[in-house]
């Protein structure tokens, strides 16, 4: 694997080309709704509540830390909680410049890996379990939403389309705790994928690993990885402090949310609003633009109309939102991924 560097370095203007896109689609709907507007909502924003948002952000970003920290402990895998902090902010970073937000749990296990000497399917399985735990509330939540947001007032599309992909999400996370419990499922599926890929990778490595090797080391990793997840999920007291602290995390993100509204002055119902926003966090997992700038926004103003709160408040509080969870996370993890990826290029380069 690459290091993050080198990551960085080769995409760069991809990057770049996907942001600046998002921006301009974030300023098409500020033309449409307002621009006026919006700035004088803005500069009359309470500035007290927009530092409360990012205190928050700080201290979800801190139980994140912790709960990935407890997983690690759960595997024998003991780690200063500063360096888990800031892989944790690099992993967020290759989240949120991503698109399809993939790049981020590979990452963290990466760097756990060449600076931790972890090995990496492990590290892997503990980003997996991470991921699972966070998880729970979203289906908790999306499931009451999912049946409350077909009783709503809105075009029938639109109650259809945000049904379907919330279904969808619950499917696919069923799937995977399937696929991670069956191993032998997992094997049959990566070995499937990887005989249809084979041959082109060998092409383009020019490398003699037969297939054979490569089924070999697949049931290596998935069995490490496997073991690795079901020792962390059979660890009764670290899944209860694992849901605690989840819950925990969305307490605080739904708080924050709410802030964001706060510092506009506008307090909308609160039921509505962790409806409306654990949507929104849908929609930023689908595969367009990093974060789905835009169309995340778009969506808000079209369900947040529903309850009576005017789009150019919704963009007013979405951006300040964004401000903390997403543009503050990923400058701290652009700087943590360039560090480590320093880091990480000049021992290899001290090792040879």
């Amino acid at each position: 694997m690459e290091d993050t560097y080198e990551v960085i370095r080769k995409n760069k203007w991809k990057i770049a080309l996907s942001f600046g896109l998002a921006a301009f689609i974030i300023f098409i709907i500020t033309l449409v709704i307002g621009l006026g507007d919006i700035i004088n909502i803005l500069s009359h924003a309470n500035w007290y509540l927009i530092l409360l948002n990012f205190i928050l952000e700080f201290a979800i970003l801190l139980t994140w830390t912790l709960r990935w920290k407890l997983i690690l402990q759960a595997v024998n895998v003991t780690s200063n909680f500063r360096s888990l902090f800031f892989m944790l902010t690099a992993s967020i970073f290759g989240n949120n410049v991503t698109p399809s937000a993939a790049g981020g749990e590979p990452l963290r296990a990466y760097l756990l890996s060449e600076v931790e000497g972890t090995p990496f399917e492990i590290g892997l399985a503990s980003a997996a379990a991470d991921r699972v735990f966070e998880f729970f509330p979203f289906v908790i939540i999306s499931i009451f939403a999912a049946f409350l947001i077909l009783t709503w007032n809105i075009p029938i599309w639109t109650r259809l389309i945000v049904f379907f992909l919330i279904i969808l999400s619950l499917f696919f996370f069923v799937i995977l705790l399937y696929a991670i419990w069956r191993k032998e499922v997992a094997q049959r599926i990566v070995i499937s994928l990887a005989k249809s890929i084979y041959p082109l990778i060998i092409k383009l490595v020019k490398s003699d690993l037969t297939f054979t090797d490569i089924t070999n080391q697949i049931i290596f990793y998935i069995n490490r990885f496997s073991h690795g997840f079901l020792q962390v999920v059979k660890n009764r007291k670290l899944l209860v402090l694992g849901f605690i602290l989840s819950f925990l995390m969305w307490g605080f993100d739904m708080v924050r949310f709410y802030v964001c509204f706060m510092a506009v002055g506008v307090y909308p119902p609160i039921l509505p609003l962790i409806i409306i926003y654990t949507v929104g966090i849908l929609i930023s997992l689908a595969p367009l633009l990093p974060g789905s700038w835009g169309i995340r926004e778009a969506t808000l103003v079209a369900l947040f109309a529903v309850v009576g709160v005017a789009g150019d408040i919704v963009i007013s509080a979405s951006l300040i939102d964004r401000l903390a969870s997403y543009i503050a996370p990923t400058l701290i993890g652009a700087a943590a991924a360039l560090y480590y990826g320093r880091h990480v290029r000049n021992s290899k380069k001290s090792v040879v």
